[in-house]
């Protein structure tokens, strides 16, 4: 025996115990042999899925000819030249195998059939789970909910009865009508189920580099459930009851524990309603809903033990405790990791989350860390071989950047910290949240075009609350099938930490400096990243000046709670005495009228919740005593979550004719669920609060009798007009009205007196009757409209009739929001 055995074998025999203790291993340099490899195979692929293939096949010849001289220039020596041949090979391997993944988008009648927006019957085979895509506005109309999967075409028979047999990836797109959502029947579909499907089909969109990755999107009209040809596999079946059970055992749960418990345990997102998923979103904190590898770290961690103790892995966790041997305890790991697998459903997210789990737990069950760069970047290499598309995925990348930043930068961060006397475990956690965050921002800048200013603290708190909440979540699945009261029980526990995590989310968010704009851009990404670098320079001079860092964290504090007092005087915004304020919220309305401290009448909410919320935000406002609806168009209702969040609103005012009726209905949907009484406007109704006071002057007559429209091509001149004075202020409010309904309101209204503001109608549109611009004659003419919107809004010419008879026009679209003062004077916010 050596003496290295020998002394190994003294340890285990000094170690008083059966499973013995595991040598210390010894950090070193990090291995970075395979890191070349593995971005070599990533950018080819990535570059392969953009290019015509000849072009692929030609750079590939030329890497493997590369490959071929330095492995000649190497002699057989080991060496910089054996490392760029093996690069250049994993560089022709990656772009050869994204080519052929390219190929089958081409190949087959579907790319053909797509470019004519033929009409098809389809059999496919769905290969991922169905996800809802959130109804959007556009224009006045909230287009349908849908959901949307991804499948394989096995079998299309064209309009004219040509069968064709095919292996295409394509995308279904359900609709259906109304807004109220996607298909639930097509919700409940599991992956491997084939279906017959009549759709049109339309061209997929490319992707920035010119790639896509489906041959067509096939848009289905929904007429019923969908029709099923082959059930899912056995293992699909199980995995879809273990989730259904685990929603059943959190069905009783608050709100946002029942929407969230299923998203933090198995990436099931479907309860999740809007705001909280924008509150996640503003937060930094969305790839808690979404399936990643820290699940799996966090069951195998609760088998082999913490990462304190890394150098003994085999003596924690519940294995030694089970008496479990180390094989038996690696079986377990594998066999845990497989059912992760399984009941997550094998799709690329899943499977690069427990490629980076597991990486993960080789750092905990290793104890050293230079094994870890080689085991991210093989499993890179494999997962951009298997699935090139991964390649040119943001989630890849950024599950990719967080692992690589927590296996080399928040080490150093982290020892940094406790050589500065900050307690290990909060060192660990500061340094991992800090240091994820470093990396992505640049990407996530791209994707969400914001920078989180609370992301830290609030990925930081939610980080002691994950572990229990998937421990108990796992817990409760796995109870489901077999004792559904201890599941309920198990889910009721884990919805303590589950809802902590919803409520650091919607605290977070809430914050007046949450997030600040940022370019969307690759160069506002370089910019970012830039900053951070510098951030993070000059960080290693501030831990030295103790009360340097306080007046850093001071001013921090001071740019996410923005109080009014400091902030005021730097922005100008919102000006003190403001008496009416229009926010930009795009191609909609949205007004408040002051009335009283943090208090205001908000008249329309706009199409975007997360705008208009904004607004209200910047202009302190925290009570709505009233919310008037002019008319149920999506450009003046969509928004509509966005005030009820997080304020108390006394009531909803909205005209009497309810078109579009799938809008109205959806606000009395959401009026219902939060309680706000829904109330109509009475023409003649006269109201005050404070010194601010209205008149409802139209519409002067209920609408008759008859069917609602679906379309609302009447909602227009339904719209609440109101007549609101405000500290000496007189305002005119006309919604949306059009010429025939003002020229009926001057007739119905003959005393109607000049105003200070006006809000032009409709955005600004050319339709306005010139008699009742006559008899305004404002002082003030304000204009909400989006940016660049497909509609002319507002019209030129009239603007210059509102310029020439002596208003001072002002428009959203180019001044940001406006407020108005109590002397009259417009403060705009950009």
């Amino acid at each position: 025996m050596t003496a290295r055995g020998a002394a190994r074998a003294a340890a285990h025999a000094a170690a008083g115990h059966r499973l013995g203790a595991s040598e210390p291993r010894q950090e070193g340099p990090a291995d970075l042999r395979l890191v070349p490899p593995a971005l070599a195979a990533w950018g080819a692929a990535a570059l392969a899925l953009g290019v015509p293939g000849r072009a692929v096949v030609t750079g590939a010849a030329a890497c493997c000819l590369g490959a071929v001289v330095c492995l000649l220039l190497a002699r057989g020596r080991a060496g910089g030249w054996t490392a760029a041949a093996m690069a250049l090979v994993c560089a022709a391997a990656g772009g050869g195998v994204a080519a052929a993944h390219a190929a089958d988008v081409h190949r087959g009648p579907l790319p053909e059939l797509a470019r004519r927006y033929a009409h098809v019957t389809a059999e496919v085979t769905v290969n991922t789970d169905p996800r809802v895509v959130r109804p959007r506005v556009h224009g006045s109309e909230q287009l349908p909910g849908a959901v949307m999967l991804r499948a394989e075409a096995v079998r299309v028979t064209a309009a004219d009865g040509t069968v064709t047999a095919t292996r295409s990836p394509v995308l279904l797109l359900v609709r259906r009508n109304g807004t109220d959502g996607g298909p639930s029947a097509w919700l409940d579909l599991l992956p491997s189920t084939r279906l017959r499907v009549r759709a049109r089909l339309v061209p997929p969109q490319e992707d920035a580099a010119g790639g896509r990755d489906v041959a067509a999107v096939l848009r289905v009209r929904e007429t019923g459930p969908p029709a099923v040809t082959g059930a899912p596999t056995t293992a699909q079946r199980t995995a879809g009851k273990l989730r259904a059970g685990l929603r059943e055992a959190s069905a009783d749960l608050p709100p946002d524990a029942r929407a969230l418990l299923p998203g933090l345990v198995v990436g099931d997102t479907s309860r999740i309603p809007p705001d909280l998923d924008e509150a996640f979103r503003s937060a930094d904190m969305l790839h808690l809903l979404a399936v990643s590898g820290a699940n799996l770290a966090i069951l195998l961690v609760l088998l082999i033990g913490p990462p304190g103790a890394a150098s003994r892995a085999e003596r924690g966790g519940l294995a030694p405790r089970l008496g479990m041997s180390l094989r038996a305890t690696a079986v377990t790991g594998a066999l845990l990791t497989l059912v992760f697998v399984v009941v997550c459903r094998p799709e690329p997210s899943v499977l690069r989350a427990a490629a980076c789990g597991l990486i993960t737990i080789v750092a905990i069950g290793t104890g050293r860390r230079r094994s870890l760069l080689p085991a991210l970047a093989a499993a890179v290499l494999l997962l951009v071989l298997y699935d090139p598309w991964l390649a040119r995925d943001f989630g890849f990348l950024l599950s990719v950047l967080a692992t690589g930043s927590l296996l080399t930068v928040a080490p150093r961060w982290s020892a940094a910290l406790r050589s500065r006397g900050v307690p290990g475990r909060l060192a660990e956690a500061l340094a991992a949240a800090a240091a994820a965050q470093a990396v992505c921002a640049p990407v996530v800048a791209v994707l969400a075009a914001h920078v989180s200013l609370v992301a830290i603290p609030c990925n930081l708190l939610a980080e002691f609350l994950v572990a229990p909440a998937t421990v108990l979540g796992f817990a409760a699945l796995a109870a489901a099938p077999l004792a559904p009261p201890l599941a309920e029980a198990l889910a009721w526990l884990a919805g303590w930490p589950t809802g902590a995590i919803a409520a650091i989310a919607r605290a977070g968010a809430a914050l007046p400096g949450a997030e600040i704009d940022w370019p969307g851009t690759w160069a506002g990404a370089l910019l970012l990243a830039a900053l951070t670098v510098l951030v993070v320079s000059a960080a290693r001079g501030l831990l030295r000046r103790p009360w340097l860092c306080a007046a850093c964290a001071v001013l921090l504090v001071l740019a996410v709670l923005r109080p009014a007092p400091l902030i005021r005087p730097l922005t100008g915004w919102p000006p003190p005495g403001w008496r009416l304020a229009v926010c930009d919220v795009g191609q909609g309305d949205a007004l408040a009228l002051a009335a009283g401290e943090g208090a205001a009448v908000v008249v329309d909410t706009g199409p975007d919740p997360g705008a208009v919320d904004r607004c209200l935000r910047t202009l302190g406002i925290t009570a709505v005593p009233l919310l008037v609806l002019t008319h149920f168009h999506a450009d003046h209702v969509a928004g509509l979550s966005g005030v009820l969040r997080g304020r108390a609103v006394g009531a909803i005012q909205t005209t009497a004719l309810g078109e579009p009726s799938g809008q109205a209905a959806a606000v009395r949907r959401t009026a219902a669920r939060t309680g706000v009484p829904v109330v109509r406007a009475e023409p003649g109704e006269r109201r005050r609060i404070g010194d601010l006071s209205w008149e409802v002057l139209w519409p002067q007559a209920p609408p008759p009798p008859g069917p609602p429209s679906p379309s609302g091509e009447d909602a227009n001149d339904a719209s609440v007009t109101l007549l609101v004075r405000a500290a000496g202020l007189t305002v005119f409010l006309p919604g949306d009205l059009e010429p025939p309904a003002q020229r009926e309101l001057l007739t119905a209204r003959p005393d109607l007196p000049p105003v200070d503001v006006l809000k032009v109608a409709h955005h600004g549109s050319a339709y306005q009757d010139p008699e009742l611009m006559e008899r305004l004659r404002p002082r003030v003419a304000l204009v909400s409209c989006g940016e660049d919107n497909p509609y002319g809004h507002p019209s030129p010419r009239v603007l210059s009739g509102l310029r020439d008879s002596g208003s001072a026009v002002l428009r959203t679209d180019t001044h940001g929001s406006l407020a108005v003062t109590a002397d009259g004077r417009v403060v705009a916010a950009g």
